[in-house]
């Protein structure tokens, strides 16, 4: 697979459309230059692979490209149910991840303001350097801590002067955006998740996209949340976990 410039990202958008709630890292890094694109060939591609902090969109006919191509892919996938066995085939084995994607109505009203909770920026580099190695996947998307830290998106609780609490826009598109939160054990069922979410949906809003959510069945903390924010199920999905463990939390 061939790797793109970021000039010629663009290109690729109609691979990507209609755009929809849920895993959109091809409409993330075109955004925020955060990601990579690759194709099978250059021009008129067959397969074109869209990544960004560890999930992939891949498109195109599996019949169009040698499973060896795909012999590198590490993450969780989104693609259509025919890529499966082609994914099988190129890495061995692949579990499926299902998913529960939801939004959030326009109507929805936000819980008020939270004291501890505030715009994560430069200043807090360390803090998020620092964080709980078990939640560092929530600044995948935006390059690591230091790209959060600059981009200036994120919302964090602190107690004692600790960052506990991390939320931000884990996938920004053209009409979507995700949103991602993560509380270091032991700081959990204050509420912080809740706060710092509701702090991320309002800067949502404001850019006029609207916020979505995506969890586990089985992640009833989560599905919870969701609930509290006024999140309303969209559809079932699944991802493929290629050469990553399905996270348990």
């Amino acid at each position: 697979m061939r790797e793109l410039p970021a000039s010629m990202w663009p290109d690729l958008r109609a691979w990507f459309v209609p755009e929809r709630p849920g895993l959109l890292p091809y409409q993330h890094l075109l955004r925020t230059g955060h990601g990579r694109c690759r194709v099978d060939r250059w021009p008129d591609p067959c397969v074109v692979l869209a990544e960004s902090g560890g999930n992939v969109a891949l498109r195109g006919d599996p019949g169009d490209v040698d499973e060896s191509e795909l012999a590198d892919v590490c993450g969780f996938v989104d693609a259509p149910t025919e890529w499966l066995p082609v994914l099988r085939a190129a890495v061995g084995e692949v579990a499926i991840w299902p998913r529960i994607v939801s939004a959030l109505p326009a109507e929805a009203e936000l819980s008020g303001r939270h004291d501890g909770v505030r715009r994560l920026g430069p200043r807090d580099a360390d803090a998020l350097r620092d964080y709980d190695p078990a939640g560092s996947w929530i600044t995948a998307t935006w390059g690591g801590p230091d790209g959060l830290a600059a981009a200036e998106v994120g919302r964090g609780a602190f107690v004692d002067g600790r960052l506990v609490s991390i939320a931000l826009p884990f996938f920004v598109g053209d009409g979507y955006a995700e949103v991602g939160v993560v509380t270091a054990a032991g700081y959990r069922g204050r509420g912080l998740s809740t706060a710092c979410s509701t702090e991320v949906i309002a800067d949502i809003r404001a850019l006029g996209l609207v916020p979505t959510w995506t969890t586990s069945p089985d992640n009833t903390a989560s599905l919870g949340l969701a609930a509290r924010l006024g999140f309303v199920r969209q559809r079932d999905d699944v991802l493929y976990a290629v050469r990553v463990p399905i996270p348990v939390d």
